[in-house]
């Protein structure tokens, strides 16, 4: 059973749409006190870092994405999630996040950036898998996906499982202990976004 986490910040739609074409189901959950019946969660995210912590924490569902993460079941946040996964942001000035892997969110530095480059980094990318994740069960070491975003994370290289390059490298995957997190939206990013959900599916 796979919870994906609704607290009005994310395209719950796709990623329905995306797990039900590789034959799963996933349940929309918005009652904090269900997510300790669910094997697996998915938190999901568009928009802004603090608009986003303060409506996890307005629906109390702050604390019992921290609860599930202490269980040892499967977490992945995507996008705006991932990024939520880490200890802050500098968006709109500092936030708190939820601090489950250690590192933090910043904005695409820009004097590094090729002239021609724009931010948002928007379209087909390419995701270079730094080391072994079960996530990658079956894929090749270099995956293109779909990309939006402003901000992006940084954090220490064990916990990072792919990098992307923008202007720069950036850190495009996360990994610690069961928790998970992907920049990228796997839900639009056909077949190999389908893979990593499916390889989610059968952690």
């Amino acid at each position: 059973m796979i919870a994906l986490i609704d607290y009005n910040m994310g395209n719950l739609r796709s990623v329905s749409n995306a797990f039900e074409k590789i034959g799963s189901k996933v349940e929309v959950v918005s009652d904090p006190e269900k997510l300790k019946e669910f094997d697996k969660v998915i938190l999901p995210g568009v928009g802004a870092y603090k608009d986003a912590m303060e409506h996890l924490q307005g629906v109390g569902m702050q604390e019992s994405i921290l609860e599930f993460a202490k269980s040892g079941k499967p977490l992945l946040g995507i996008c705006l999630g991932m990024q939520l996964l880490l200890d802050s942001s500098e968006e709109f000035g500092k936030t708190e996040g939820l601090g489950l892997i250690e590192g933090k969110v910043v904005e695409f530095d820009k004097s590094k950036f090729d002239h021609k480059l724009k931010v948002p980094h928007m379209g087909w990318n390419e995701l270079f898998v730094q080391r072994d994740s079960k996530l990658f069960e079956g894929m090749s070491r270099e995956i293109y996906l779909y990309f939006v975003h402003s901000f992006h994370a940084t954090c220490k290289d064990e916990f990072a499982i792919g990098k992307t390059f923008y202007g720069y490298d950036f850190v495009s995957a996360v990994e610690k202990d069961n928790i998970y997190g992907f920049q990228p939206h796997p839900e639009k990013s056909h077949e190999n976004g389908l893979k990593i959900l499916k390889n989610f599916t059968e952690l």
